[in-house]
C-alpha cells in the first residue's frame, strides 16, 4: 500500500534556528506590536513551533519613544507594584512611565504577552528595547521586518 506518513516534527534546543529580527516602533499602536513581537518570541510564526521550546526569535525594537496608545490610555493606563510593605501599593500611568523610560511600556507590554513559568523567563530575555534608533545589537545583523505584514 502506498500511503503518505506525516510526522509531527518537534524542535528541541539543538534544532532550533534562531535569528535576530528588527522592529520599527515609529507609529505602531503598543498592544498591536507587542502581541506581534510576543508571537516572534515565541516562535508561532514557525512552521516547526514546539510550545515547550524555545524556539523564537530574538528581537530588537527600535524607536520606543515614537509609541502610540489609542483612546484616554496615556491617562487611564495604570501600571500598578507593590514594594512589600503594608500601604506599598505604588501606581504610575502610562504618561509617566513613558516620561521615565519609553521602553519599559514596550517591555512590560511583551512581559504579560509570554508565558508565566520558567520558559517565559527564557523568552523575556530574547528581547531588546531601545527608546532611539541606535542599538548595541549590529554585530547580528538583525533582519528589519515590517510588523504590518504579519498576521
Amino acid at each position: 500500500m502506498n500511503t503518505l506518513s506525516y510526522k509531527t516534527v518537534s524542535a528541541n534546543k539543538a534544532t532550533v534556528n534562531k535569528e535576530w529580527v528588527l522592529v520599527d516602533a515609529d507609529g505602531q499602536t503598543l498592544g498591536r506590536l507587542a502581541s506581534k513581537v510576543a508571537k516572534l518570541i515565541r516562535g508561532k510564526y514557525k512552521p516547526n513551533y514546539t510550545p515547550h521550546v524555545d524556539c523564537g526569535d530574538n528581537v530588537v525594537i527600535i524607536n520606543a519613544e515614537k509609541i502610540n496608545l489609542t483612546g484616554k490610555k496615556w491617562a487611564d493606563k495604570t501600571y500598578i507594584r507593590h514594594t512589600g510593605y503594608p500601604g506599598g501599593q505604588r501606581s504610575l500611568t502610562a504618561t509617566e512611565m513613558f516620561q521615565k523610560d519609553p521602553s519599559r511600556l514596550i517591555e512590560k507590554a511583551v512581559k504579560g504577552m509570554l508565558p508565566k513559568n520558567r520558559l517565559g523567563s527564557a523568552l523575556y530575555k530574547n528581547l531588546y528595547v531601545y527608546a532611539g534608533s541606535e542599538h548595541k545589537q549590529t554585530a547580528q545583523n538583525p533582519k528589519a521586518i515590517n510588523l504590518n505584514d504579519l498576521k
